[in-house]
């Protein structure tokens, strides 16, 4: 990748900061700027081995494919995933800019709003609501095996199909994500230094154990899922279903990934370190998660989609309480970096006069308690409905993005016109208002991508619903400013 960043300078910041924009909408000086390969590569290694994500590829394997092709199809997911994250972060990495400031960039200064909140707001507090939930179930496993009474605890009393343990455990977890969210990243450093080497022993641990179980690799690679749920559909289409559906994983922090790369030394540097961090994170991820999910329902004898239910059927409660205990942290770092910290900024740059940082956490995890998150886990086809739902509202917003800084801009951006001065006269700053274009193609390509949702006959388009939504924001957006461009030249 070419090298052409830029560096501002301790001048250009402060008159910015004159302009009055708070140190974390500015852009980073060369000094300021220093996560080098190595940090982006254990960046994102972690997050991968989330509950949701393990709950993703129980529900792949009834798709059709054998499993030597779900691993093929993760790891063929994890190329896509890391070039989308790697091209939509250069932006961040070629100016230091946050993703505030490359969302304005591309939609306008009040434009950036509406993508702002579909990405801050409704997909960042939806998974974080999701991430509790699923956390709050192995919290619940893990508070049954210490004191088993708990688990009977108000009898058939159900909050909304909730029991009572249930909802303590949802209630705590939920309480502990609030606090990390509120502590933003000095309580999340704290996780991480511990969180991934934790991760890869577990993890490993347990797929040799769900190998040696399950009768040998080749037994597990040979599994043929049966039942009511086993689809049959064509290859080709399955692949796509599943790059989809780990895409619209990804879609919210690959989105806003110029909060990351805004502090890469180079664009070099953020493009080896992701790239290494989600090829080798999911090459990892795909092997262990299909060895522990088929190894475990060859030795129990019902097929498991969800790894929580495989793990506690162990005998060994130290076993049990370890592996909870890293799932439970996995959940806490993935949710606090992709979504309440996102959620809680970007509630707070929409309404930047009675909202801060930490009103906008608990604005945030309120509203993705009320919306009943545990609704979205009864049976695997939730999991890709939440999923398909996700990659309609984000696909299209990535793809106008894209689609603005390579296709239209052609990787520049004025820093001087971005950070205009909200005191001057700005109607003829390109940046100020509403880009239009931009407007038209999302609202157009996410009314397509999420029309399977409602209307039968297109639930293909649903199926693939980021791709559909990323490729036609691309294609109209670049069509409409083509045409703008010619009416006035």
């Amino acid at each position: 990748m070419k090298e052409t960043d830029y560096f501002v300078s301790n001048e250009e910041v402060e008159k910015y900061q004159q302009r009055g924009y708070n140190a974390d909408m500015l852009p980073k000086t060369k000094e300021r700027r220093n996560m080098k390969a190595k940090n982006y590569f254990t960046l994102w290694m972690g997050s991968v081995h989330n509950i949701p994500n393990y709950t993703a590829v129980g529900g792949f394997l009834f798709l059709g494919l054998s499993p030597i092709n779900v691993i093929f199809a993760l790891i063929l997911s994890a190329i896509v995933v890391s070039a989308f994250m790697v091209f939509n972060g250069v932006a961040g990495s070629k100016y230091g800019i946050p993703f505030a400031m490359h969302l304005r960039s591309t939609y306008g200064d009040l434009g950036a709003k509406l993508p702002g909140f579909l990405r801050g707001c409704v997909a960042a507090i939806a998974w974080f609501g999701l991430q509790n939930y699923t956390g709050s179930l192995a919290l619940l496993i893990l508070i049954g095996k210490i004191w088993p009474g708990f688990l009977t605890l108000g009898g058939d009393f159900s909050f909304f199909g909730l029991s009572l343990p249930g909802l303590i455990a949802f209630t705590l977890f939920w309480g502990v994500n609030l606090l990390i969210g509120i502590g933003g990243g000095g309580a999340l450093n704290k996780f991480t230094a511990i969180l991934n080497p934790l991760i890869y022993v577990v993890f490993g641990g347990m797929a040799i154990w769900a190998i040696k179980v399950g009768g040998g690799i080749s037994n597990i690679l040979a599994f043929i899922p049966s039942g009511d749920n086993v689809q049959h559909n064509a290859p080709l289409f399955v692949y796509l279903m599943i790059i989809t559906s780990v895409l619209a994983v990804w879609a919210a922090p690959g989105a806003s990934v110029s909060d990351f790369t805004q502090n890469a030394t180079s664009t070099r540097a953020q493009a080896i370190g992701q790239t290494a961090s989600f090829l080798v994170g999911y090459i990892i991820f795909a092997f262990s998660s299909v060895a522990i999910l088929i190894g475990g329902s060859i030795h129990y004898g019902v097929q498991e989609w969800n790894v929580l239910e495989i793990v506690e059927k162990w005998d060994s409660l130290p076993a049990i309480c370890v592996a909870m205990l890293v799932f439970l942290l996995t959940t806490i770092s993935t949710n606090a970096t992709g979504n309440i910290i996102p959620a809680a900024y970007q509630l707070s740059a929409l309404f930047p006069k009675t909202i801060n940082y930490k009103k906008g956490v608990i604005i945030a995890s309120v509203i993705s308690y009320l919306i009943m998150p545990w609704k979205l886990m009864e049976n695997a086809n939730s999991i890709f409905a939440f999923l398909n739902i996700i990659g309609a509202v984000l696909g299209p917003v990535a793809g106008v993005m894209l689609a603005h800084f390579y296709l239209v801009k052609k990787q520049k951006i004025d820093l001087d016109a971005l950070y205009m001065d909200m005191k001057a006269d700005n109607s003829k700053n390109p940046y100020k208002g509403i880009n239009k274009e931009a407007y038209l193609a999302t609202i157009i390509a996410l009314l397509v991508s999420i029309s399977g949702q409602f209307i039968p006959a297109l639930q293909m388009i649903s199926n693939l619903s980021w791709l559909v939504g990323f490729g036609l924001a691309v294609l109209i957006y670049w069509l409409l400013t083509h045409f703008k461009s010619e009416k006035t030249q």
